[in-house]
């Protein structure tokens, strides 16, 4: 019965339990007091007991109406703190991935992006999905301006060493039997401001990750998710940016990067 099933799950999560004890404490004094197996002076002083247990309860329920209240108008007021938008990461990038048709990346050299999702994306090319991957230019002087960003200008080659793996990774997921035709590479003569993740972009379940870039990369980076249903203009603004992104960069080929062909854009 649904009625059953709902109690063994809200005893099993530990919720409603001040109802459930009042309904099972007033069942038992009406049974005891129906077969006149307790005095008066028991079921009054049992049932005083029951009460209070009940307003103990409506006390915890009115202060969680309290609570949810004054966040409500908070958020309208727009006293909303960071810790309710911003993160250290994307747990569930790898599982949103799994699900994506249509995957689009930005980032400088986008190596540990690559590295955790490399896997996933050659089974989702050779499912039949479309992917896009800008990152900068080891050929211009975007890493030494990386570097600079980073407040490492006196060591230009760190990020064209990380640059390497990342297009050996690229390259091998070009070359994923099936995947032909669905994977774009460009590079970016310059750094980008943010870092972009979307994921299905035009569709209503569609999602775009942006990544705050710091100024070191010991501190990591702090991460937003836009939803199209939810953020409206900043969702389109984000998708659109990708799109400029995508314009300035230069195809990846086979002559200078060791790329099989691309696709048309």
């Amino acid at each position: 019965m649904p009625f059953l099933r709902r109690v063994r799950q809200d005893l099993a999560h530990g919720e409603n339990l001040e109802i459930y004890s009042t309904a099972l404490l007033s069942l038992v004094l009406a049974v005891l007091g129906a077969l006149d197996l307790a005095s008066g002076k028991v079921l009054a002083a049992a049932t005083l007991a029951t009460l209070a247990l009940l307003a103990g309860g409506l006390l915890g329920s009115r202060r969680q109406v309290t609570e949810l209240a004054a966040q409500v108008r908070s958020r309208i007021a727009g006293e909303i703190s960071a810790e309710d938008f911003l993160a250290r990461d994307k747990p569930a990038l790898i599982e949103q991935v799994r699900g994506a048709q249509d995957i689009r990346l930005v980032g400088v050299t986008l190596s540990r992006t690559l590295r955790n999702l490399v896997d996933e994306l050659q089974r989702r090319a050779a499912a039949g999905a479309t992917i896009k991957v800008a990152l900068i230019d080891a050929t211009t002087s975007a890493p030494a301006e990386a570097a600079r960003r980073s407040t490492i200008s006196d060591r230009p080659t760190v990020f064209e060493n990380r640059l390497r793996p990342s297009i050996d990774l690229l390259r091998e997921l070009m070359e994923t039997p099936g995947a032909e035709g669905r994977i774009s590479v460009r590079f970016l003569p310059f750094v980008p401001a943010f870092g972009l993740v979307l994921l299905n972009p035009q569709l209503p379940s569609g999602c775009i990750h942006v990544d705050i870039y710091s100024h070191s990369s010991a501190s990591g980076d702090a991460v937003f998710t836009l939803l199209p249903g939810r953020d409206g203009d900043w969702y389109q603004h984000f998708e659109a940016e990708f799109d400029r992104i995508w314009a300035f960069g230069r195809p990846a080929d086979a002559s200078s990067d060791g790329f099989p062909p691309t696709p048309p854009a």
